[in-house]
């Protein structure tokens, strides 16, 4: 039986930048399980599924615009220093959460402290990279 849209599916994977970086993998945990077209899944890795058969194994790759899109310089936030604790420490590379207008969380780094503002970065951290997949189909449910 071939995997298609609307199955539910646990799959292994291992997520790996061009550098060889690898960045996740469901090595040592239990498959990934999901509805397979449903959205649940960045889009180049949900086209990857269907035609897949239990037990088959491949190798993605995922250009940016289907993975966590391309870096936004709308996504690079001046934030008020004062508006910060005092005795918070803060430098670069350091990753802090912020809350967005309906509460949600939103990670952000910190990548410059200035004299008044604090500038953060909240793209996805994987915004901009190809990323590789390699793929196994553990099972349709």
């Amino acid at each position: 039986m071939q995997a298609k849209n609307g199955d539910n599916v646990k799959v292994h994977y291992t997520g790996k930048l061009l550098s060889g970086e690898q960045f996740d993998s469901s090595a040592g945990r239990e498959p990934l399980e999901f509805t397979v077209g449903a959205g649940q899944m960045i889009k180049g890795f949900d086209l990857a599924i269907p035609g897949m058969v239990v037990g088959d194994k491949k190798t993605i790759n995922i250009a940016p615009e289907d993975a966590y899109g391309p870096r936004s310089e709308e996504a690079i936030i001046e934030f008020p220093k004062e508006s910060v604790p005092a005795e918070m420490q803060l430098e670069p590379g350091m990753p802090l959460t912020l809350s967005n207008q309906q509460g949600q969380p939103v990670p952000v780094i910190v990548v410059e402290v200035k004299d008044d503002i604090i500038i953060l970065d909240a793209n996805h951290f994987l915004a901009g990279q190809e990323l590789i997949f390699d793929i196994e189909l553990v099972e349709i449910t």
